[in-house]
């Protein structure tokens, strides 16, 4: 028996490395313009199949235009990589936020991992601020050359970063014709879609500007040091603090803050930077019970910079929200019964996992069989949001005031759009990225195309707050717009917060 474990290691080992081998040949190939024209009309075919509310921020006639337009343009043999810069700006076209295809990229193997382990990051060791077409570091962690935030990045290996700025613009989809959520999710994917063009350097020459002063710096992948290794392996060990806050030891941060922001308890202030799911139930237990026995007046949710993610996890926030019972979500939409079972299943599977997981799939197939239901002519999937929910014991009734910005997306304008729609907080900050009536996500269908192996996950459901549509096809709109400037979060001030505390202010003096 042990002999035969280690036989099937060694062959997941070669297997693995032969794979990557594969994949990066690939990413060399050049395609012939005929094969790239089929992958266009693959990937045209499996979005109208799969993807509800396709036509909900363009036209049929004009999406077919479009793609039709993308295939007379190929002409000539491209990488995968220059095909995904001709395809995904037509793919974000269709104004759906959670649409897009993936960046193809050479994949590294387990040495160059281990290797990548050991050494700090070049770019990701600086936080980073978009206007326009321009990039400026407003945070240098580890004070690299001494580069000061506010300083501006005008080329990276003498390419202005204009260019770049121009060129990632496009991969990105919105949902709807929101104009917010760009300049965040640019920001933050900014050297994700560089490295995937330039691949893994260990030096860069940076051209900036500070104050007038032009300087050029060059950056270098730095080795670890000993305390930055034992550091990163103390922050690996999940205590029960780092589970309820949902700990990112990349980021070294929470996902998850509650605290009071006043002597006397009567303001409590509750930060969600991602909706994991992961024991969130327990964090809003504790929180929510704390403020209770606080008797707190006042309630701050700050989702900002919250690209959202678990459905369950705000429909049990909403729970400790709501006065009354609830309907959170309407009817999730699918394009068809069989929807549920096109979500790939045995995707990534290794041999080991694809044994277990075939002697799971009869439960899984009739799960998935029932979950979906017809009615006036549509397919519905199941969720346990759309039905009528009671409040928690320890739902809050005092005033709730809500922080949001462009880069409170998905999840995040969902729970905003219901609670503005009840009339349940005061929203402050600016237009969500995320659309006010609904978006298509849920779970996902993987699709790859044929021949330039690009992956495409296509959203399956359609999902919508409870809510009466606004029809405006953007985000949700604060109810008070506070601007946060770059400036602002240089200097760690918090405009949008500081109107909330004020206005309690007044609240108090008044009373």
């Amino acid at each position: 028996m042990k002999k035969n474990y280690f036989i099937l290691l060694f062959l997941l080992l070669i297997s693995a490395c032969g794979s990557v081998r594969k994949h990066n040949e690939l990413q060399k190939t050049s395609i012939p313009p005929e094969k790239l024209r089929q992958d266009v009309d693959f990937a045209y075919s499996k979005i109208k199949e799969m993807h509800p509310q396709l036509f909900l921020y363009i036209s049929h006639q004009e999406l077919d235009h479009k793609f039709d337009s993308i295939k007379k343009t190929i002409d000539a043999p491209l990488t995968p990589l220059q095909f995904y810069f001709k395809l995904q700006p037509v793919i974000s076209d269709i104004r759906e936020g959670h649409l897009s295809l993936r960046i193809p990229s050479k994949s590294i193997s387990k040495k160059e991992i281990r290797e990548l382990e050991n050494k700090k990051g070049m770019f990701s060791r600086f936080d980073y601020y978009i206007q326009g077409n321009r990039l400026f570091i407003i945070r240098n962690k580890d004070s690299i050359e001494n580069i000061k935030p506010g300083t501006e990045i005008l080329s990276i290996d003498h390419t202005p970063v204009s260019y770049y700025i121009e060129r990632y613009r496009k991969l990105i989809s919105t949902d709807g014709f929101n104009t917010t959520f760009k300049p965040y999710f640019l920001k933050d994917l900014f050297f994700s879609y560089y490295v995937a063009e330039k691949g893994f350097q260990n030096k860069a020459v940076i051209e900036t500007v500070y104050n007038g002063e032009k300087k050029i710096y060059q950056l270098k992948r730095e080795s670890k040091s000993e305390a930055d290794l034992k550091k990163e392996k103390e922050n690996k060990k999940r205590t029960d603090e780092k589970k309820i806050n949902d700990y990112v030891a990349l980021s070294d941060s929470y996902n998850r803050n509650f605290r009071f922001l006043d002597k006397d308890s009567t303001i409590a202030y509750i930060q969600v930077k991602s909706f994991s799911g992961v024991y969130s139930g327990k964090f809003y237990k504790n929180a929510f019970e704390n403020i209770k026995n606080a008797q707190s007046k006042y309630l701050i949710i700050d989702v900002r910079n919250n690209y959202g993610g678990s459905l369950e996890e705000i429909h049990k926030l909403y729970s400790y929200l709501s006065p009354e019972p609830y309907i959170l979500i309407k009817p999730s939409e699918v394009n068809s019964a069989a929807a549920p079972l096109k979500t790939n299943y045995f995707r990534k599977s290794n041999p080991l996992q694809y044994t277990f997981k075939t002697l799971a799939y009869p439960a899984f197939f009739f799960a998935q069989t029932f979950s979906t239901y017809k009615k006036d002519g549509k397919f519905y999937y199941k969720i346990k949001a759309d039905k009528v929910s009671k409040p928690d014991k320890n739902a809050f009734t005092g005033k709730v005031f809500v922080l949001i910005n462009g880069a409170s997306f998905s999840a995040s304008s969902i729970l905003t759009s219901k609670l503005k729609n009840d009339k349940r907080a005061v929203l402050v900050g600016e237009e969500t990225g995320g659309a006010n009536d609904g978006t298509v996500a849920g779970f996902y269908s993987y699709q790859t195309l044929p021949n330039s192996k690009i992956d495409l996950p296509i959203g399956l459901v359609f999902v919508q707050p409870d809510i009466t549509p606004t029809h405006t096809k953007k985000g949700v709109v604060p109810d008070i717009p506070v601007q946060e400037t770059m400036d602002d979060i240089i200097h760690k001030r918090d405009p949008q917060l500081n109107w909330i505390l004020n206005e309690i202010k007044k609240e108090k003096t008044i009373k």
